[in-house]
């Protein structure tokens, strides 16, 4: 019998993502190390075969595309760096503007999972689009984070000529639980003495939920608005103490806007370091030493390359012993918070991030330090449900506690 393609899904992945699925000859490695591939009914190995023979249709009408966590182990783990994370994410444009934005949602009612989830998704990008954030907050309260500083600094809202802006990410900015790390961001600015702003109620969110959920259209005014307010402000660097924002600032704002940006984009811990090289922060031995573990969060780590600056910064502190988990760099397991896994199917999410911070308590760590706001958020909640006595930091926390005034 010969298979003839529906359609030339491999031309129009190629033309996308700089990719051919034809490099794949289904070794399986992907399906192994996916963090979500046993709640799949298509994996990814079978996702990139189905692209092979330009099965569009079942892809775009099944779950499986939703349950990705878009954490790139698929890729790291690939011979040929084939990326099923890539065609997940194209698959997602497809389903949500050609069929559930469309109107269009029949394709998706045979599934009752599917279809709420979908609508759930449907709902975040109406949230983000409407409030500029994804909490649905209103957007002024941007810098409410700043109301327990002790000291704020000057110039922290919109302050022309400033040379550092801090794009602070909506979790960090509309959650309470995460307000402690541009709490620690600042105090640390505060002590190495650098003068900082920040975009303050002009901060959009960075698009990355609504990449992710299928919405990379809805998500280009976003990226024009917050491109446009940096540079209106004369900013050099801009610094993001998320690694989702900073994949956005970094790699998608300049493809999908079609040119360079104009100042350098940096993660917190790429600016941390230089600080420390440069001698403007000096750090003591905390009351409370032990031993610390890193959580390379997977835009950082996979998608940013960023392995060794994190871990020379936490070097830097004093009175640690470091322990490395059984999967860390690029195999490191996915916390389960990335790919709006938490909006579709949140019970996923809670199962993924708690066999990671087993590995935490499996190196008898009694810190377990990431560089990204939502890895602490999922990872911190997943430890208080096991009861599992590891205290969940940021980077700029651990740092903070430590650096002298």
């Amino acid at each position: 019998m010969v298979i003839t393609p529906a359609d030339r899904l491999d031309e129009e992945l190629l033309e996308a993502v700089g990719e051919t699925p034809f490099l794949c000859y289904q070794c399986q490695r992907c399906s192994s190390v996916c963090p979500t591939a046993a709640s799949m009914e298509i994996p990814p190995a079978r996702m990139v075969r189905l692209a092979q023979l330009g099965q569009e249709g079942r892809l775009v009408r099944d779950a499986s595309i939703w349950r990705c966590l878009g954490c790139d182990s698929c890729t790291a783990h690939c011979p040929y760096e084939v990326s099923a994370r890539r065609l997940v994410e194209l698959m997602r444009q497809k389903a949500m503007q050609e069929h559930y934005l469309a109107g269009r949602q029949e394709a998706f009612q045979a599934d009752p999972a599917l279809a709420k989830g979908i609508a759930a998704l449907g709902l975040l990008g109406e949230r983000v689009r409407r409030h500029r954030n994804v909490s649905g907050e209103d957007n002024t309260a941007r810098l409410a984070w700043t109301a327990n500083l002790a000291h704020a600094p000057q110039g922290l809202e919109r302050q022309k000529g400033a040379e550092t802006l801090y794009f602070v990410g909506c979790v960090s900015s509309m959650f309470p639980m995460s307000y402690a790390i541009p709490q620690g961001f600042t105090s640390l600015m505060q002590k190495a003495r650098q003068p900082f702003t920040t975009l303050g109620s002009a901060e959009w969110c960075c698009g990355f939920p609504l990449l992710m959920a299928g919405q990379l259209a809805q998500a280009r005014e976003f990226m024009v608005h917050n491109r446009e307010a940096v540079r209106s402000l004369g900013a050099k660097r801009l610094v993001a103490t998320c690694p989702s924002c900073y994949y956005m600032w970094h790699s998608i704002y300049p493809k999908e806007l079609g040119e360079p940006l104009g100042f350098e984009v940096l993660t917190a811990s790429q600016f941390i370091l230089g600080l420390l090289r440069e001698g403007r922060l000096r750090l003591a031995e905390p009351r409370r030493p032990g031993i610390v573990t890193y959580h390379d969060p997977c835009d950082l780590g996979r998608k940013g390359g960023q392995f060794d600056e994190p871990r020379e910064v936490l070097a830097s502190v004093p009175g640690f012993s470091f322990a490395e988990m059984q999967n860390s760099r690029e195999h490191a397991l996915c916390c389960g918070g990335g790919g709006d896994l938490e909006t579709f199917s949140p019970e996923l999410t809670a199962e993924v991030a708690a066999r990671r911070v087993q590995q935490a308590a499996a190196v008898q760590a009694g810190y377990l330090v990431s560089a990204c706001p939502q890895c602490v958020r999922t990872l911190a909640k997943a430890a208080r449900a096991k009861e599992l006595r590891v205290r969940v930091l940021d980077l700029v926390q651990f740092v903070d506690s430590a650096a002298e005034s």
